[in-house]
């Protein structure tokens, strides 16, 4: 997902730093409010950072995308402090990455954040709590929406490099082209981050439920019939 300096040419880069500005900035908006009520909100946030940024720092070099594979993290984010701060969290993570670790580039930074970030995080959020509502137990949704979340950030990951790399080829064969030399590597990948995700909600479900009840991924209900 972390495409490297360069590959994108100078519109396209710039078009996925616009896109993604926006939803960054509504991240750090929805932050500052939530931290108003609740002190102990930007502690978790940081440690969901600290999460985000060991999860997708994992790299396995995918030569023919010009990028690489790796779990996302996203989900998990999105599901304890929801899908706009769960972009934020992304984009400084990637920024660090990009900055200090040469994983991934600044002048592909926007493209980075549109896929893992915007499109990794609201894909984790629905999926968790579309599944929550039809009754589906906190590892199922867990588990695909962790699992969505990584696909469909590299689906949209093989978009950006499709949309800004084919000149004046056809589009949708150089997509099927990047997507298909994703699946050896994302396939796994994106079940190992569906168990991970499903794992550390049912963990905190365990051992902290009242964590889940303060992020609002379980109820007061729920939390009396834990105990």
């Amino acid at each position: 997902m972390h495409i490297s300096e360069g590959i994108l040419p100078f519109n396209w880069a710039a078009l996925w730093f616009a896109v993604a500005v926006p939803f960054v900035a509504l991240g750090i908006k929805r932050l500052n409010m939530l931290a108003k009520d609740d002190l102990s909100f930007k502690p978790l946030v940081g440690l969901m950072a600290a999460v985000v940024f060991i999860i997708s720092c994992m790299p396995i070099p995918v030569p023919t995308a010009g990028t690489c594979s790796h779990p996302c993290g996203t989900g998990i984010a999105a599901i304890l402090v929801g899908p706009f701060v769960s972009i934020l969290i992304s984009g400084v993570a990637l920024l660090i990455q990009a900055l200090f670790l040469a994983h991934g580039g600044l002048s592909t930074w926007g493209a980075d954040v549109v896929s893992m970030g915007v499109v990794g995080s609201f894909m984790g959020w629905f999926v968790f709590r579309g599944l929550r509502t039809m009754g589906a137990s906190l590892g199922v949704a867990g588990f695909f929406a962790g699992l969505l979340t990584d696909w469909a950030t590299y689906a949209t990951t093989s978009v950006e490099l499709a949309s800004g790399i084919r000149g004046s080829e056809p589009f949708l064969p150089l997509f099927v082209k990047i997507l298909v030399a994703f699946i050896p590597t994302q396939l796994p990948l994106g079940l190992l981050e569906g168990a991970m995700t499903a794992g550390m909600v049912v963990l905190l479900y365990k051992k902290r439920p009242d964590l889940l009840v303060k992020m609002r991924v379980i109820t007061e209900k729920e939390l009396t019939a834990h105990a």
